[in-house]
């Protein structure tokens, strides 16, 4: 029983860093990609849509990137989209295809989106904690109600506490790789 709660616990935290890697790659650094817009939302007739979903991407140089969409109607909507998405640059459209030029990224915006990154690391690594809590606590209840020995209890929880210390070391080299992408100039 303890194993299956260590083992949800391990799936869930292993997802928190799925989310916190692709919250890192959102983060744009000096280079442009296409991994910048993931998160971008459209309204497509009515519903929002991603992004991925509607247009095609090409990065003909490192600081600018062509979208062009598969449906032109959409065109106006997805322009506005991406002018209100948080990447910080201004679109412009052509008719049939829309050229997003990145602006150099000056030394204080470099440390805005380093807070940024710190953040979101810190917002994973409460996740994986509250992960841990949950799991403890179902432990607990395990060893309370007597369906395992206290033994197997405190050793369950310094398995979910090695665990526990993994995931957030993860995080933590994630977050130093993105630092040190960012402020790479």
């Amino acid at each position: 029983m303890i194993e299956e709660t260590l083992a949800e616990a391990a799936e869930k935290m292993e997802r928190t860093i799925e989310a916190a890697k692709e919250d890192f790659a959102n983060i744009r650094t000096g280079r442009a990609h296409p991994g910048m817009y993931s998160k971008v939302m459209v309204d497509y007739y009515g519903s929002p849509t991603p992004l991925q979903q509607l247009a095609s991407f090409a990065v003909p140089d490192a600081r600018t990137i062509m979208i062009t969409p598969y449906d032109v109607s959409a065109l106006r909507e997805i322009e506005k989209a991406l002018g209100d998405s948080e990447v910080g640059a201004n679109p412009s459209n052509d008719g049939k295809t829309i050229r997003v030029v990145l602006p150099v990224l000056t030394e204080e915006r470099r440390k805005e989106y380093v807070k940024l990154a710190r953040t979101k690391g810190e917002d994973s690594k409460v996740g994986i904690r509250n992960h841990r809590r949950k799991a403890k606590e179902a432990i607990d209840k395990m060893v309370k109600d007597g369906e395992v020995g206290e033994d197997d209890g405190n050793r369950g929880e310094k398995d979910l506490d090695a665990l526990t210390k993994k995931h957030t070391e993860a995080i933590d080299d994630l977050l130093k790789r993105k630092e040190a992408e960012l402020l790479d100039v």
